[in-house]
């Protein structure tokens, strides 16, 4: 009877853990900005257990980077976008200041290629989405985005919805960490929650 009792404990004790592995480690801890480094001007910070963007005084570029570098990982986050709403997600990216080398995952207003990938400071627009694909994004209400990197092939999904699918040589030797953006320009303001991630 013990025995059984003790496997039962067990069976339940592993259960528990596949699931949270199979959720992915959350980036964000609802409280504060522990683990991320700020890059620039622009305001960062919490607020009802969200991670919200917003543009500063400056209204330049801001970033918000994670501390660890991230290789081959599936990432999952929620968005609301107001006002503007122009952002977006980095991946396998590094940092001078506010100068990005790296990859972005699209977070734009609507008719702006939400979804799509852009190299920043190098080959611009890798890919952007189709026309018939631009009614996905919800502005102003929750949007879910998944991004899977492993070497060089990089998916990413709005709201359940595949958006590209691309393979690129120079995306698989790049290095760096995964961020957010909030847009030069000023009048942005961007909600983030749910940043979970499970590495490959």
């Amino acid at each position: 009877m013990k025995k059984t009792l003790l496997l039962l404990i067990l069976f339940a004790f592993a259960g528990t853990f596949m699931a949270s592995a199979k959720d992915g480690k959350a980036l964000f801890n609802g409280k504060n900005l522990k683990g991320w480094v700020v890059h620039g001007t622009e305001k960062w910070y919490v607020e009802d257990g969200l991670l919200i963007c917003e543009s500063g005084p400056d209204e330049e570029y801001g970033y918000l980077s994670t501390k660890k570098f991230y290789d081959d990982f599936d990432l999952t986050l929620e968005f609301l976008q107001e006002a503007d709403g122009n952002s977006g997600v980095f991946f396998r990216s590094t940092f001078e200041g506010t100068k990005v080398s790296g990859w972005q995952v699209e977070v734009a207003p609507p008719n702006h290629d939400t979804g799509g990938i852009y190299e920043s400071y190098g080959r611009g627009w890798l890919v952007q989405i189709p026309d018939e694909k631009e009614n996905i994004l919800k502005m102003g209400e929750w949007n879910k985005m998944r991004i899977r990197v492993e070497g060089g092939h990089v998916t990413t999904w709005l709201n359940d919805t595949e958006m590209v699918d691309i393979k690129d040589e120079k995306i698989a030797k790049g290095k760096g960490a995964i961020a957010l953006q909030i847009h030069s320009g000023g009048g942005i303001k961007v909600k983030w929650r749910n940043i979970k991630v499970i590495e490959l």
